[in-house]
């Protein structure tokens, strides 16, 4: 089959087209004709030299973590798929493929109304955000901040925290104010004087926070929280244990994962894809996300 894979890490550019073995389902398992990957930030941590948890990488190594597609093998065990259907779902690394075969548990059925773009970037980012502000405890009548909101995460963490209720106050570049207003949130730009802007746009007081995207947004969140653990971070390794907040883990599951597609599905979120690259351009892909500018999702087109 032919992968998005690097024989080293590096910078983008090791990203490279190839052949590889394509894998085969086992017990418990199914195989995906991948029509769509997600990438995201993790993936480019993990081109960069990162290890996730648990898995070991060797080379040539395929990176990414969601995917929809069509099941085309099913493994021993396996009864609630068959070939032929649509699905979407996640697994630790090697999505960035023509096929990619992951536990039974691990997918879900693609709604015939989401896209192959929406399907194949909804995992990664949907299942942090809706684990994000589940921990956070966000809840109705509350004023939750959201740190780089207009990111993958944080668009569809606003979202989330404005159907269960929130006032979201929302930090992101002035070019991307219109489109969090749109999405029900209080935005504010970056930078010096963050503080004032945030206690300006919520006088009431901030309740939790979410920071995805700036060392400097988490301390702004720890000093305008009380209760330190219900700030949490995706983003400022770094920073996180001195402030004494919450590092945000995804806790994935299929559950979390169909939940999400059914708001989806319904239009309660939106999940935007700001654009799409073929397989063969993954490394522009990466290019790209690390710009850290932009708004939504960007996915992978494989088949």
């Amino acid at each position: 089959m032919k992968a998005a894979a690097f024989h080293a890490f590096g910078g983008p550019e090791v990203l490279e087209l190839m052949e590889v073995a394509a894998p085969e389902a086992g017990p418990g398992e199914v195989r995906v004709r991948v029509k769509a990957a997600g990438s995201q930030p993790t993936d480019c941590a993990v081109r960069s030299g990162w290890n996730p948890p648990g898995f070991t990488i060797t080379f040539p190594h395929i990176t990414g973590g969601d995917f929809a597609g069509v099941v085309d093998q099913v493994g021993e065990g396996v009864t609630d798929f068959s070939v032929g259907d649509e699905v979407l779902g996640y697994r630790t690394q090697l999505t960035y493929a023509e096929y990619v075969v992951a536990p039974a548990d691990q997918i879900v059925t693609k709604p015939a109304a989401l896209s192959w773009e929406v399907a194949g970037g909804l995992s990664a980012s949907g299942q942090t955000a809706h684990t994000a502000i589940e921990v956070l405890r966000v809840g109705e009548g509350e004023t939750v901040l959201i740190n780089g909101a207009a990111g993958g995460v944080g668009t569809i963490a606003v979202q989330i925290a404005v159907l269960r209720g929130a006032k979201v106050v929302a930090t992101a570049r002035e070019e991307n104010h219109a489109y969090l207003r749109e999405l029900g949130a209080i935005p504010v730009t970056y930078g010096e004087g963050l503080i004032d802007r945030v206690r300006e746009a919520a006088p009431e007081g901030v309740h939790a926070a979410l920071d995805t995207a700036s060392a400097e947004g988490l301390r702004v969140a720890a000093e305008l929280v009380k209760d330190r653990d219900r700030v949490g971070t995706i983003f400022a390794f770094d920073a996180y244990q001195d402030l004494g907040v919450r590092w945000i883990g995804s806790q994935r599951s299929a559950e979390r994962l169909a939940d999400l597609a059914a708001l989806v599905t319904d239009g309660k979120v939106k999940v935007h894809v700001r654009r799409t690259f073929p397989l063969a351009h993954a490394a522009d892909a990466h290019r790209e996300l690390e710009t850290g500018h932009g708004r939504g999702k960007i996915v992978l087109l494989v088949g």
